[in-house]
């Protein structure tokens, strides 16, 4: 891998209920998420323009995927600022773990949430 290249190139965030979960990230990220089944398995897409780097993922519901608050963490882009984020995760329920902590002035802030469907999740942004 150059330095070029994004460490991250897809992610999957399980699902227990797809509608539930497709609207709870719809809303708290402002986006709209294209459905898909494919193998089996239902999967509904973030937009790749979400990030800098094209890089995406999807909510998937699938019988080996469970949602989990251990493990890998996935940061999601939450910029310009994270707050508006946070207040509409707390309205559709999430629950803030971690609310808007600066890492230093460079790096920007990160957050902690758990989503509609108990997944542990990070947030980071700039301001």
């Amino acid at each position: 891998m150059d330095n070029t290249t994004n460490a991250l190139n897809w992610f999957e965030i399980a699902v227990n209920d797809m509608d539930r979960a497709k609207h709870f990230y719809q809303v708290a990220f402002g986006v709209h998420m294209d459905d898909m089944n494919m193998g089996g398995m239902e999967m509904s897409n973030f937009p790749a323009d979400m990030g800098n780097g094209k890089v995406s993922g999807c909510l998937i519901k699938s019988a080996d995927r469970k949602p989990s608050t251990d493990g890998v963490t996935i940061y999601l882009n939450a910029n310009p600022d994270m707050s508006e984020v946070l207040e509409r995760i707390q309205g559709e329920g999430g629950q803030i773990l971690l609310g808007k902590t600066q890492i230093t002035p460079e790096i920007g802030y990160m957050a902690f949430f758990i989503d509609s469907e108990g997944n542990k999740i990070g947030l980071h942004s700039q301001g």
